[in-house]
């Protein structure tokens, strides 16, 4: 009875700890699971990015509800199953807390992506996880995952473009897609190549924003 009481301790600290870090890259609240949809965009995103954690039965605020029906498991397998593409793997634990019943469900970051998320107009979209929200994956980033599976390397131009979009971003914080276009007087089509080595090469790095996807130097290069 007496280890039954420290373990029971032990896993509450534990999961009060986890709630007290609040939601960010590698961990998020879910109050309820009705849309399996919405939870294979989570577990998609966490598969491609640097893994993570859900916390099933606990509110935005970090007030524990519990899991209100033991279907919502089923609704995780089904999305991670049948909702995500490939299939993401994940781990759960059942934690109660104050007689309250919540579902700790952890994605390790994949290694068989990217993965594919079935959106509510049944399209396949890839997401990932900055911060403490889901993205889409932009035509950028998918170039980028796609040039390092490549064994042949990154050959950079340094041509005017190149010259230009540094010397801009060793001045400015960032920049936009559109913005280099109308600055460099290139095609959208040559801009984000460019871009893709800089990212590829670590020279540059995404930086997603609500409205609008920047990008700037990398905190490594600025130190070269």
């Amino acid at each position: 009875m007496l280890n039954f009481v420290v373990n029971r301790k032990a896993v509450s600290r534990y999961i009060r700890k986890l709630i007290e870090q609040g939601e960010h890259q590698q961990q998020d609240f879910k109050f309820e699971i009705s849309d399996a949809r919405k939870i294979a965009r989570s577990l998609a995103a966490f598969a491609n990015t640097d893994g993570g954690r859900l916390l099933v039965g606990v509110k935005d605020n970090g007030a524990i509800a519990g899991v209100r029906s033991n279907e919502e498991y089923y609704m995780v397998e089904m999305a991670a199953q049948l909702y995500c593409k490939p299939p993401v793997d994940f781990i759960v634990a059942e934690h109660v807390i104050d007689g309250k019943t919540i579902l700790e469900i952890d994605v390790p970051k994949s290694s068989s992506g990217p993965h594919y998320a079935r959106d509510k107009e049944d399209k396949w979209m890839i997401y990932i996880r900055v911060k403490d929200k889901n993205f889409l994956a932009n035509s950028i980033l998918l170039k980028v995952w796609k040039r390092k599976k490549q064994t042949n390397g990154t050959i950079l131009r340094y041509s005017e473009p190149e010259k230009n979009l540094l010397a801009y971003l060793s001045e400015n914080n960032q920049i936009t897609i559109r913005e280099f276009v109308q600055k460099a007087s290139i095609s959208r089509h040559a801009a984000e190549n460019i871009l893709v080595n800089f990212i590829s090469l670590g020279i540059a790095e995404i930086d997603f924003q609500e409205n609008e996807t920047y990008y700037r130097l990398s905190p490594n290069w600025q130190k070269v």
